[in-house]
């Protein structure tokens, strides 16, 4: 067991005295396909728990295969909330999914259930512990105003009227990332105020961390890579390109988050004959791949308290944490 490991487990075991009063709650985080759903549904029979979904592309119901949602029979065995309720069409906001968290915990609590967090989704988890700055609604024309530049000129060009005009916020956003660059701008645009601006106020924490136990899995790369690359073969197996064939010929603009899900992009070319299938599957493994060293990376900067550590480990803190509770 390497140190890191070691680290993680006893900040784990600091989580298990964290935990001894109030409503508590598991927050389970790590990469795509590190085994984070087996790990919440386990724990959810066990514990008398609802799972909820905080991963941002799992909210969409158009993509349950590609975006690996629990299946029908997963369903069955624990209570579920926040999978596949928004459509594709709509651009569910980090806000939003707090609104919907909030009534979901009502639920939870006056069951006297635990709440069991469970995605890939680093901005989420802050958001729940940490809170969120109220960005008011931005009108439809400037959104569309600024997806149309990003559309015409680039994310680079996005990126260098942004360093213009934000230069903080500019510098902590990549150049590449036309998305979270074109939502500055939007922003920017809409209100005459930074985004960071509005960090300062905003929707409170709905999860005490003090009185959580939060865990981030921690596999092998090699092992992951595998497994990344294992799942996509299997979600093409059982019908992945029937989903991404169905959502293509809606005709939605290609920013929309759900037509950014991973893989989405490249089977949308297979799909309209631009590439060969075989290449579409390589280049998203490919991508997948280099999203998850992006994701270890967020969480180990903006959540450096979480620890680290294999599910085997992590099952059992979290049953400690309980255990103790109980005695």
């Amino acid at each position: 067991m390497g140190g890191s490991e070691i680290s993680g487990l006893q900040r784990g075991h600091e989580a298990i005295d964290r935990t001894a009063g109030g409503r508590r709650a598991v927050l389970i985080a790590g990469p795509t396909a590190s085994g984070k759903s087996a790990l919440a549904l386990g724990l959810a029979e066990r514990l008398g728990g609802i799972i909820i979904n905080t991963d941002s592309m799992q909210v969409y119901g158009d993509l349950r295969i590609l975006t690996a949602r629990p299946s029908a029979a997963d369903e069955a065995r624990a209570p579920h909330r926040l999978y596949g309720h928004a459509d594709a069409a709509e651009t569910y906001s980090v806000g939003r999914w707090l609104g919907d968290v909030k009534r979901t915990l009502d639920e939870v609590f006056g069951a006297r259930a635990v709440p069991i967090f469970v995605g890939g989704t680093g901005l989420y988890f802050k958001a729940l512990t940490q809170g969120l700055a109220a960005v008011p609604p931005i009108p439809v024309s400037v959104r569309s105003a600024v997806r149309a530049r990003l559309a015409h000129g680039g994310a680079a060009a996005l990126h260098a009227e942004l360093t213009r005009r934000d230069p903080a916020g500019a510098a902590s956003l990549r150049a590449a990332d036309g998305v979270r660059v074109a939502r500055a701008l939007e922003v920017l645009d809409a209100t005459g105020r930074p985004l960071a601006d509005w960090h300062r106020t905003g929707m409170r924490a709905l999860v005490d961390p003090q009185n959580a136990v939060t865990v981030f899995l921690n596999l092998d790369r090699g092992e992951l890579y595998r497994r990344i690359d294992a799942r996509l073969d299997a979600m093409m197996a059982a019908g992945a390109l029937d989903e991404v064939r169905a959502l293509a010929a809606r005709g939605l603009d290609p920013l929309q988050p759900a037509m950014k899900a991973h893989g989405m992009p490249w089977l949308v070319r297979a799909v309209a004959g631009d590439m060969a299938l075989a290449d579409a599957v390589s280049e998203a493994k490919r991508d997948t791949r280099r999203y998850t060293k992006r994701q270890l990376t967020w969480f180990r900067n903006q959540l450096p308290d979480w620890p680290w550590m294999s599910a085997g480990e992590a099952e059992r803190c979290i049953l400690e944490a309980f255990e103790a509770r109980r005695a």
